[in-house]
């Protein structure tokens, strides 16, 4: 640092003598730098790249050169404590000579000798209130996981300064504050598909498991409260479904999942753990001390489980992962990205992971790796939420599939399938009544209760195993006849019970 406060250029490395980049974050680095140089003062510019793409190497070089080019400083501003060591030890690999403003940091003049920073959003603001902070160098502003709004709240102490944010997904966490309020241009990295083509990313296979998600209720930041998911998720039925699905499609392999309320993965735990299963449990409860140990058992151990809430779907790499399950439904997308992401990483042995969906968000986001309009997402943001396909709509398109140890109970029984939106058609061509429907729906349950029992208490059983196959036949009916009041499929669901075991009795009294 020289005595009038600007930057020793000479103090700043060649990139050669720090971390080496692959092509496709040169050319990002290219496209931002020339966005930069083109923008005035007080302009800002968001940089888009997928999880796993390297966001911290690209921008931590965009700092290196900056300072070089120009002899202002550069501030980095973060969200999450981990994040800050992260960013702080990845411009130290460029040779950065940077300083991390924590709960530590009560004061700094202007005359240090670092050329970086690296804040988090509610420790900066405090001292710049309290204006025992002094940064009257910076000339470029860094905000990584851009899409959180805590960062709005410091965009007015650098209203002279270009700010660039980075993040997976340009869309802000909340609806009501879109971030084209905040960034005048976009600049889009690499897609997904392509880096999985070019093999820096691992290749998904994702798993689907339908789930009713008909009791959720949908908070004022636009995604799934907690209580909600807690109501649904925390459920036997949901329990055992996970359970069965990581049976069916991760059994032995490292499984990362996430879920939407800490009663919900205690629950999961508990579950996994009675079952056999080696798992942890991880929330923003955990100290740093048990959250270390916790991770490292998670690295170190091939078939681990681990079950978390929120805490690790940014600033942790663990390569390592094979699975990743979504124990939760969510309408952001920038969680389903980063969610899934926590799972591309690839090393020498790992080229694929796999994804297990237990939220319906894959019917609602497409593939992980699917291509999207960022551009349009961008500008018009609203139009994007307002386009989201509702729990109604995508629940309409499942098609129940009696599971394999169910099957085996109605094994005597060839035709255990029944069309309900076709046989609604086929009624209403022939003028019919549209409770035929029904009617031939519970004879069909009828003669499988029936064929596959021993006796009538063995059948009246079988009806309550049918719980899942009534429940889905009943929910497609009132889509045909469109009456899906709450009220209406109770009772629709009860008159079914009612009808179902009282034929079944009397099949049962014919044989006697």
């Amino acid at each position: 640092m020289s005595e009038t406060g600007t930057i020793d250029l000479s103090e700043i490395e060649d990139s050669e003598e720090g971390k080496s980049l692959y092509p496709f974050q040169e050319a990002s680095i290219q496209q931002i730098s020339d966005k930069l140089n083109e923008l005035e003062d007080g302009q800002n510019v968001l940089f888009q790249l997928p999880t796993g793409g390297g966001k911290t190497v690209i921008f931590s070089e965009i700092t290196r050169r900056y300072i070089k080019s120009t002899g202002k400083k550069v501030l980095i501003l973060t969200h999450r404590i981990e994040l800050c060591k992260q960013t702080s030890r990845m411009l130290s690999e460029f040779k950065v000579n940077n300083m991390i403003i924590d709960s530590k940091v009560k004061s700094i003049s202007d005359g240090n000798d670092f050329v970086a920073f690296v804040a988090m959003v509610e420790t900066l603001n405090n001292r710049l209130q309290e204006e025992k902070i002094t940064l009257n160098n910076v000339g470029l502003v860094i905000v990584d996981e851009a899409h959180y709004n805590s960062f709005r709240k410091l965009f007015k102490y650098f209203e002279n300064v270009n700010i660039l944010g980075v993040t997976a997904t340009p869309l802000s966490s909340s609806i009501k504050l879109p971030m084209n309020e905040n960034y005048e241009e976009l600049v889009i990295g690499e897609s997904i598909s392509s880096l999985v083509l070019k093999g820096y990313l691992s290749r998904a296979t994702t798993y689907s498991y339908n789930v009713s998600l008909d009791t959720l209720k949908v908070g004022i930041n636009g995604d799934y409260t907690v209580k909600s998911s807690e109501q649904l998720y925390g459920n036997y039925m949901m329990q055992e479904k996970l359970v069965r699905a990581y049976e069916e499609k991760s059994k032995n392999k490292k499984t990362l999942i996430f879920n939407n309320g800490i009663a919900t993965s205690y629950g999961v735990y508990d579950t996994f753990k009675a079952a056999g299963y080696e798992i942890q449990h991880l929330d923003h409860h955990a100290g740093e001390q048990e959250r270390r140990e916790i991770l490292q058992w998670f690295k170190e151990t091939p078939d681990a489980i681990l079950t978390s809430v929120g805490i690790l779907t940014t600033g942790f790499d663990e390569p390592t992962v094979d699975t990743i399950i979504l124990n939760r439904a969510t309408r952001s997308l920038a969680l389903y990205h980063q969610m899934i992401g926590r799972g591309s990483r690839v090393t020498k042995t790992k080229k694929n992971f796999s994804v297990i969906d237990l939220g319906n968000n894959l019917h609602r986001f497409g593939l992980w790796d699917s291509p999207v309009d960022w551009y349009h997402i961008f500008q018009a943001p609203h139009q994007y939420y307002d386009d989201l396909k509702s729990d109604e709509v995508i629940e309409r398109q499942f098609v129940y599939e009696m599971p394999d140890e169910l099957k085996a109970k109605f094994i005597k029984s060839v035709d255990i399938k029944l069309h309900i939106k076709r046989e609604y058609e086929k009624a209403m061509t022939f003028g019919q009544h549209s409770k035929v429907v029904i009617q031939k729906s519970i004879d069909q349950h009828v003669v499988m209760c029936v064929e596959n029992a021993d006796d009538l208490w063995d059948g009246l059983d079988l009806a309550k195993d049918l719980k899942d196959d009534i429940q889905d036949r009943i929910k497609h009916y009132s889509y045909c006849t469109i009456k899906t009041t709450k009220n209406y499929l109770v009772w629709l669901e009860e008159d079914y019970y009612r009808r179902l075991n009282s034929k079944i009795r009397q099949e049962f009294a014919k044989i006697d």
